[in-house]
């Protein structure tokens, strides 16, 4: 039996002139596109990923950057949730505004906040914003008129204060007399106040506390007044 009749009978026969381009298109697709990490390293890699990112980044986001199955991304996020979330850590991953986030827990923040007053200024809102804030969170997408009608003054710094601070985004205009600009909250806002999506809004007193502790209130300064309240009750606009 010629050679040529053995490579056909086992399946090995040399690649003709005409089949030899498309092997190596194929041969070149079986390659890894990066290097296979063990899943222990895949975890420690994303955990370092949420570490570092300032903003949440998603599941399919990881995946594309590292170049790593989805699966195998979105299993190593629930490991390190349900890992972070026992109480010898310190910090939690959470999914935050459609991504995950590493942060600290919400039952150390008094502990945190008081060592990072020792730092530096807190970053605060003045009463005034944090109404605004609130009025607009929870009867988004709202006008200025609107808000000016509900806290009874006019809003036009607080309103640039939360602009400046990308706690708020415009949201087209309304089509009325004068075609007013809608006003809504950002992922920003989301991220500020650890929340998942505006269905995790809390009642407003909660809202308040929240907002004392994220944004870093001085201890023992009053809660915001309710959104309700009479316009005698709310702080000057120079406040803010």
């Amino acid at each position: 039996m010629e050679p040529s009749e053995v490579q056909a009978a086992l399946g090995t026969e040399g690649p003709t002139q005409e089949s030899a381009p498309e092997a190596a298109p194929e041969q070149t697709l079986e390659q890894p596109a990066t290097v296979q990490w063990t899943d222990a390293d895949l975890k420690a890699i994303v955990e370092a990923v949420i570490y570092l990112t300032d903003e949440p980044l998603s599941a399919d986001q990881i995946a594309i950057g590292l170049k790593q199955p989805a699966a195998n991304v979105g299993r190593v996020l629930d490991e390190l949730v349900v890992e972070y979330g026992k109480s010898e850590h310190g910090v939690t991953v959470r999914e935050i505004a459609g991504g995950y986030k590493m942060s600290t827990k919400p039952e150390h923040h008094e502990a945190i906040r008081a060592f990072v007053r020792n730092l530096k200024p807190p970053l605060k809102l003045s009463l005034p914003a944090l109404e605004t804030l609130a009025l607009i969170a929870y009867k988004q997408p709202v006008t200025t008129p609107e808000i000016m009608e509900v806290r009874g003054v006019q809003g036009g710094g607080v309103i640039r204060t939360l602009l400046d601070r990308k706690l708020i985004a415009e949201a087209g205009r309304k089509q009325v007399v004068g075609k007013p600009i809608l006003y809504k909250t950002t992922k920003e806002f989301l991220v500020q106040f650890g929340l998942k999506d505006l269905n995790e809004l809390p009642s407003l007193k909660e809202f308040e506390e929240l907002s004392r502790l994220s944004l870093g209130d001085p201890e023992g300064q009053e809660p915001a007044a309710s959104v309700e309240a009479p316009a005698a009750e709310t702080a000057p606009e120079t406040t803010e």
